[in-house]
């Protein structure tokens, strides 16, 4: 699993266009620059020992700071004083890929571009609208997916079964033969019902000092 959960954050540094993670010796620690977050430590190996991950959490004191495990939030709550605040849960999960016979559906057009490892697939109505949407971050061997979206007005179409489609024959292309993704409490059931297996809950805690 920690193989996994690994190519899981260099896939999301690439879906996000971020720098490769570093190494650091509670996991992994990378460089997100958003204002909701503006660096992200996931804990892994001996980062997940409470003296080791309280000590990290200790440290930090820049706003939007966030950390992540693959544990449960009940294993994490003891860890996290005030100001600290718990992100939705997640979970990692994966599948041994195969492509897709999915169709786009008569009146929409979908678009795959690839840029080094970064696999973006677009989904447009008649109008040219955006319809869904999708990335996808190749690593060694994993394609991992993220920012699976399909608009409201477009729902229960099948959209969001094209873009995950595209993308996977995109990682097949290039010889990648598992998928992996953090999926949200409701992502999690629909990717069950696709074959996707949880490897693990994904939790985590943002730093928001109060001003």
């Amino acid at each position: 699993m920690t193989e996994t959960a690994r190519q899981w954050v260099e896939g999301w540094a690439v879906c996000r266009r971020i720098a490769r993670p570093v190494e650091v010796p509670w996991g992994l620690r990378l460089e997100v620059g958003q204002p909701t977050q503006r660096v992200r430590h996931v804990l892994l190996g001996a980062g997940t020992d409470a003296d080791t991950a309280r000590g990290l959490i200790d440290s930090i004191t820049e706003p939007t700071t966030v950390v992540k495990a693959f544990l449960s939030q009940d294993d994490m709550a003891p860890w996290f004083p005030p100001p600290w605040e718990p992100v939705d849960p997640c979970f990692l999960m994966a599948v041994d890929l195969r492509p897709s016979a999915a169709r786009t559906p008569e009146g929409y057009t979908a678009t795959v571009e690839t840029d080094g490892g970064l696999v973006s697939v677009r989904v447009r109505s008649a109008d040219g609208r955006l319809a869904a949407s999708g990335l996808a971050g190749l690593t060694d061997s994993a394609c991992v997916y993220d920012q699976i979206v399909t608009e409201p007005d477009h729902r229960r179409r099948g959209l969001g079964t094209v873009v995950m489609g595209a993308l996977t024959g995109a990682a097949l292309a290039k010889g990648v033969s598992q998928g992996v993704l953090g999926a949200t409490v409701q992502g999690r059931a629909l990717y069950e019902t696709l074959g996707w297996k949880v490897l693990a809950p994904l939790n985590g805690y943002v730093h928001r000092p109060r001003a």
